[in-house]
């Protein structure tokens, strides 16, 4: 979906630290506060996304007030304390209409009024999560918010390609249309070509370098997708052209944000590219967000939605004729079952894979599956067996795939190096875990991954009883001296 950061106005004044809830935090680091964020919202029926960046956004000061959501549950945790004991600003203070600006012109985008004046989107979507479920809530939007706001801000009429002024420079290139441009222009083959050129790029420096310094920078490529798609265009087959191109980049920037740990941005621009699809009527964009939505699901701890995710885009794709897109989407499924415990769906989901995936290449394979070859399959094979418990198999298959990834791809073999790491500690092979964690911090420097960042640290933690041995405690040493991100 258009970036959280797409639509935000940034604050007119630095945000002041919230102290009181650090003090509440106490020894525990964000990441063990934000779960028992999460245990306590279950404990009242709630359901909040809770992690260690909004944990450090909120100590921060860029939260200045939560959601109701939220609110209940930092209210049960803590009894007896307002939110002002808390460190928040009264909600009075934070929420109204903002002012209009020239980026709320017609063809831009819409901003819900319900925003804060100096909260950004960003700040808002994966962090402050609405609550369906109360009517009184504000920011409470209709059963598909991601889905309705696509409609109202993509696709809304009035607007010209002056819209495109955003620059696509970021990853080299550059938006045809102009603000000096007459009205009334549309797009063409040109802006088509830069649109997907857009998307390699993203793809390539995603592959190589990991996604958390590439989210940010990938806002106003996605704003001028979407702009682009709201000028019009001059012919059909351009315009298919960048619808596709355009579901394609939100379906990469939501990427970027799943695997820097933004969930509910990411979630948010899979949603916007399923629209996209829906509306172009393209089966195979469909099915690629249905893809990543249900690799998401599986990240943010709801497998039964990852398995309808897989499902519903074996539906779409079935009539692609790419049975290497059905082995993937199979592997996505298999994602969901071992998540649900059941290893007979996981290991039927598993098998499907291998016996698609034998089927080879064909020219109705995505472009965007050039990832995917024999290291993914075994990663994501690893990942199952892991979520299943069994870490033996887990670490022979990531074992496996860290030696078969292309050495161009050093973020994957960064990830499947990790996911080995914490294998093989689970499994009960310190000084072999504390080996491999070792290659993933040699590969640190060049790869930004708050998923492989994450991975590392719950390594650590488990390889902390044995410390005492030589290799372990070096790579402890090591791992506590990187730069905490929150």
């Amino acid at each position: 979906m258009a970036s959280s950061e797409l639509t935000s106005s940034q604050p007119s004044r630095p945000p002041r630290p919230n102290f009181a809830f650090r003090q509440l935090r106490g020894q525990r680091s964000p990441a063990e506060f934000a779960a028992a964020v999460r245990r306590a919202a279950r404990e009242i029926g709630e359901r909040v996304s809770c992690d260690a960046r909004y944990v450090g956004r909120v100590e921060a000061g860029e939260i200045r007030c939560p959601n109701y959501a939220y609110e209940r549950v930092f209210l049960h945790m803590f009894p007896g304390r307002t939110l002002a004991d808390l460190g928040f600003a009264p909600r009075s203070s934070v929420r109204g209409r903002r002012a209009r600006t020239a980026e709320d012109a017609p063809g831009a985008h819409l901003t819900s009024p319900a925003r804060a004046a100096n909260e950004t989107r960003g700040a808002y979507a994966p962090y402050d999560t609405p609550n369906p479920h109360d009517p009184h809530d504000p920011d409470t939007t209709h059963e598909y918010p991601e889905e309705s706001d696509v409609l109202r801000r993509a696709f809304m009429t009035g607007g010209g390609a002056t819209v495109a002024a955003a620059s696509l420079s970021p990853f080299g290139l550059v938006a045809s249309a102009s603000a000096a441009e007459p009205a009334g222009r549309r797009a063409g083959t040109g802006e088509a070509q830069a649109l997907e050129d857009a998307v390699r790029r993203i793809r390539l420096l995603d592959d190589r370098h990991g996604a958390d310094g590439l989210y940010q920078r990938a806002a106003a490529p996605l704003r001028a997708a979407y702009a682009l798609l709201d000028a019009g265009t001059l012919r059909r087959s351009a315009g298919e052209r960048l619808q596709s191109g355009a579901g394609e980049l939100a379906i990469s920037v939501g990427w970027l944000a799943h695997d820097s740990g933004r969930f509910d941005d990411a979630r948010s621009h899979y949603a916007e590219a399923l629209a996209t699809a829906r509306l172009a009527g393209d089966p195979a964009l469909e099915a690629h967000a249905f893809c990543n939505t249900s690799f998401l699901a599986r990240d943010a701890g709801r497998p039964r939605e990852a398995v309808r995710a897989a499902q519903a885009a074996q539906r779409a794709a079935h009539a692609l004729g790419s049975a290497r897109l059905m082995s993937l989407l199979a592997l996505r499924e298999a994602g969901g079952w071992a998540g649900l415990a059941d290893r007979a769906g996981c290991t039927q989901a598993l098998m499907r894979a291998q016996v698609l995936y034998g089927r080879g290449r064909s020219d109705a394979d995505p472009e965007w599956m050039s990832f995917y070859g024999e290291a993914e399959l075994e990663g994501l094979e690893a990942q199952c067996w892991s979520t299943l418990g069994d870490w033996r198999r887990a670490a022979r298959h990531a074992a496996r795939a860290a030696q078969l990834q292309d050495p161009h791809f050093t973020r994957n073999i960064a990830l499947y190096t990790a996911e080995l790491a914490d294998d093989l500690a689970r499994g009960g092979h310190p000084d072999e875990a504390a080996a491999a964690g070792m290659r993933v911090l040699d590969l640190l420097g060049e790869v930004q991954s708050s998923r492989i960042q994450t991975m590392l640290a719950g390594t650590a933690r488990v390889l902390l009883p044995h410390r005492r041995a030589a290799e372990v405690s070096t790579f402890l040493q090591r791992h506590a001296s990187l730069p905490r991100a929150v």
